[in-house]
């Protein structure tokens, strides 16, 4: 009987595939730059969706640290608005927070702000529109960019008309005797305070949109776009929100 010879485990480990050997134990690459094979799309935690998901990771950090600001500045608000001082002729305690009539074109300010959330949101979704983006990855044109810069550019529009309509309340509130100076009334101080930091903040989304719209185009990567044009998303998202609760307190806060 011929003798029976048992290959040592460690040594049929040690052979390369393909070389008449048994193939190697299953191992995982540790680390150092693999070379972009299946499981680099398998792992959620690789690849373009870990990109995105950083991104909005630290997105929504910034967001919520700036709607807490947006809190406080209401909590804020309350807390001026209950106040009082000593009449020194009646000795007793009044309020001086007469509430501001706050201007109609807000209200107008306020449906085209809600109405470029929606233009921004058909943006985002066409920009990840699983055809489209197909084909983009296949070489046969950029449809998503195509089908994502109109509505981006009506955000834009709609976002310049929102600050143009903010400026003129403000102009119509100055025409009513309530400007904004040393002698504003507490109320009309924090109606520039509230509408004015919440200016700003938009201001930096039209920016962002400026810069989206101006690097789509240069963007080689349909992921490198996605990104981006996600990021813009839920910013603007955020401050159609923080504008929702700032013009309520305004209305039911006085």
């Amino acid at each position: 009987m011929p003798p029976i010879f048992t290959p040592i485990p460690s040594e049929v480990e040690r052979k390369a595939p393909g070389t008449g050997g048994k193939p190697p134990v299953d191992r995982r690459p540790t680390g150092g730059g693999g070379g972009g094979g299946d499981d680099d799309w398998r792992s959620p935690r690789r690849g373009p969706r870990e990109a995105l998901h950083r991104t909005r990771a630290f997105v929504f950090c910034a967001l919520a640290g700036d709607m807490m600001f947006f809190f406080a500045l209401v909590a804020v608000f309350y807390a001026r608005q209950a106040a009082t001082h000593m009449d020194p002729r009646t000795l007793q305690q009044i309020g001086d927070w007469h509430p501001v009539l706050l201007p109609r074109i807000l209200y107008f300010n306020t449906a085209i702000l809600a109405l470029s959330s929606i233009t921004m949101e058909l943006a985002r979704r066409h920009i990840f529109r699983e055809f489209d983006v197909l084909e983009e990855w296949l070489g046969l044109g950029k449809p998503a960019l195509r089908r994502t810069l109109p509505w981006l550019g009506a955000t834009l529009a709609l976002g310049l008309m929102f600050l143009a309509g903010q400026v003129i309340a403000w102009r119509q509130l100055t025409a009513q005797g309530f400007a904004f100076n040393r002698w504003a009334t507490p109320a009309s101080y924090f109606f520039y305070l509230i509408t004015g930091l919440h200016a700003a903040h938009l201001l930096v989304g039209v920016i962002i949109l400026v810069i989206c719209l101006s690097s789509l185009a240069l963007l080689k990567r349909v992921e490198s776009r996605q990104i981006a044009v996600d990021a813009a998303a839920w910013f603007w998202h955020t401050m159609g929100l923080a504008w929702l609760i700032l013009f309520g307190v305004l209305i039911f806060g006085q």
